[in-house]
Formats: C-alpha cells, sequence, structure tokens
C-alpha cells in the first residue's frame, strides 16, 4: 500500500471536475478505484467511471470475490450481488457496512504524483459549514433522533436536546419532523438524509418508514420508544 499525493491550487477545495482528473491520471495503473459513498464521493465517482467507460458500482456493502459485490437495494430490504466484467471497477463503498480502520499505525510509503492541470470547468466560491460541539451525526457512537409524533419543534428541542445533552449524542430526526421544520434537514437520517450505524441509537417518537430504517437499521443497539406497538420501528429495535 502508498499513499499518492498531489498538490495544486485546483484540487485545494476538491472540486469534482480536478479531483476526477486526478484520479483519471494514474487510472490505467490500478484494477480497483474506490470512493466513499458520500456526497463528494459521488460526486468524483461517476466521472471517472464514464471518462473509463465502466459500469459504477455503487454503495457496496462487502466484497465477496475481487469483481463480485454486494449491496442493498429497495431501501435496503434486499441486498443484489452483482458481478463486474470490467476491467476497472469504479466502486462507492457505504462506509458504515465496514468496520473502521485503525486512525494509527500505518506504515504506507507516500509518493508525489503530478498534478493534472485546472479544468476550468467550475469555480469554489465559499461554503458555509454548520458548526456544533455535538459529535457529527455519521461518525457518532451515540445518536438520538426524534420523529413528527413529538407534535412542535419546541417540544422537540424540550425532549430530545437534554437526551442528547446527557447522553454525548448526535441529534437526528426523521425526514417526517425536518418536513416539519422541527429539525434542520442536515439531521435528517434514512435512504434521502444520512446513512448511520453508530452503537446506540435512540429512535423517539419515529413509527420507522422504510426509508428510515434504510439509514440506521445497521446501528448495533437501536431503542425506540413509541406508543404503537405495532409501528415498523420495533421490527429492528
Amino acid at each position: 500500500a502508498k499513499v499518492i499525493h498531489a498538490d495544486a491550487p485546483g484540487l485545494e477545495h476538491g472540486l469534482a471536475e480536478n479531483v476526477a482528473a486526478q484520479v483519471l491520471a494514474i487510472a490505467s495503473n490500478y484494477s480497483h478505484i474506490l470512493f466513499p459513498a458520500t456526497a463528494s464521493g459521488k460526486n468524483v465517482a461517476p466521472r471517472v467511471a464514464a471518462k473509463l467507460d465502466v459500469a459504477q458500482i455503487s454503495d457496496i456493502t462487502k466484497v465477496v470475490t475481487p469483481d463480485t459485490f454486494e449491496r442493498p437495494i429497495y431501501a435496503g430490504n434486499a441486498i443484489a450481488t452483482v458481478q463486474s466484467a470490467d476491467s476497472v471497477k469504479v466502486i462507492t463503498v457505504r462506509t458504515t457496512g465496514f468496520d473502521p480502520a485503525a486512525a494509527s499505525g500505518g506504515s504506507a510509503a507516500t509518493e508525489t504524483s503530478a498534478a493534472t492541470a485546472d479544468a476550468g470547468k467550475s469555480v469554489f466560491v465559499g461554503s458555509e459549514i454548520a458548526k456544533s460541539d455535538r459529535p457529527e451525526l455519521t461518525a457518532a457512537k451515540i445518536i438520538v433522533s426524534g420523529g413528527r409524533a413529538l407534535g412542535s419543534k419546541e417540544k422537540f428541542d424540550e425532549v430530545m436536546t437534554p437526551l442528547a445533552d446527557k447522553l454525548g449524542a448526535a441529534l437526528g430526526a426523521s425526514r417526517a419532523a425536518v418536513d416539519a421544520g422541527y429539525a434542520p434537514n442536515d439531521w435528517q437520517v434514512g435512504q434521502t438524509g444520512k446513512i448511520v450505524a453508530p452503537q446506540l441509537y435512540v429512535a423517539a417518537g419515529i413509527s420507522g418508514a422504510i426509508q428510515h430504517l434504510a439509514g440506521m437499521k445497521d446501528s448495533k443497539v437501536i431503542v425506540a420508544i413509541n406508543k404503537d406497538p405495532e409501528a415498523p420501528i420495533f421490527s429492528v429495535a
């Protein structure tokens, strides 16, 4: 294993056109090119796959063989086993599907690569980054999420915030709660939100629609608080 390092002003902000060009510059040396299934990875990987004229394999959760992989479909209700005959595999990886690697102790050599020219197709204008003292949602070990059943933004804040403070947890929400204005968009957990797999996931007032379960059912321990004993959330809690 080795780390390939390229440094240029055009790469500073991770613009997809420039990062894709940098990957393509060394792609011929590799049989597999992997990206995390994050907003950034999903922005770059399709460009690389298209330029290489190969089919991208998305959101894998298991490597079966070097050319065969498993990935969730139908909001996680089924697992597809896919095999690629392409000479180069371009893959996005669902990071919650694999155990985290050690954060230290690596000994890979670092190799410098010539940076590609700026594509000039997009320009970084600025960013607005939400700042919080809480853990980042996708990296948190404990998450407490609230649903629409809490009734109002005031009740959501009254119930969920002290619980999160007590547990040192990140705050999440169902899509229904976000759509109702109880919580901001970046708290949404689910198929169209963030995919999480913490050690502990507490779902308060969340019925457990398929789309929500797809985003959190890989959590190690799931605690559901719900008045409806037939709520789908109890199928995974």
